[in-house]
């Protein structure tokens, strides 16, 4: 059976990102394992995706790289092999989690405290911001 629809880079970082926000919610709620209390299923969920977009991630970012032809590839190459060691290292960690038979608020704690999750969500953030400049003053 084929998996489901691929996502574009920006849905891959979205999916990262919003698991990231939904982690920190699901932190602050002291809840002693999925299942028990609001969002317990959710978060598997979450991670799940999140599993899935750090999968695609690598191939997407190397795709949107060329199709913007800069000049030069290299520095774009450097930073996107920068982003793939990150994004292994935290998919490591939420693999770490979603292995374990209860996710509780203190286990999710910690991975939010993991300085391989925040370094995958600076990476997204300056990839995101190079390959789609916010011009300012346009929009709100």
């Amino acid at each position: 059976m084929s998996p489901p629809a691929a996502l574009d880079l920006a849905g891959c970082i979205e999916t990262i990102e919003s698991a990231y926000e939904f982690m920190l919610a699901y932190a602050a709620q002291g809840v002693s394992g999925d299942g028990a209390g609001a969002g317990g299923s959710e978060i598997r969920a979450r991670l799940e995706r999140a599993d899935q977009a750090m999968r695609e991630l690598a191939g997407l970012l190397e795709a949107a790289i060329q199709s913007r032809k800069p000049p030069s590839l290299e520095p774009y190459r450097k930073f996107a092999a920068v982003m793939e060691r990150d994004s292994g290292h935290a998919q490591a960690a939420v693999q770490l989690v979603l292995a374990q038979p209860m996710i509780s608020s203190q286990l999710v704690d910690n991975i939010n405290a993991l300085i391989h999750i925040r370094a995958l969500l600076t990476d997204l953030f300056l990839m995101d911001e190079i390959l789609h400049p916010k011009i300012p003053g346009a929009g709100s």
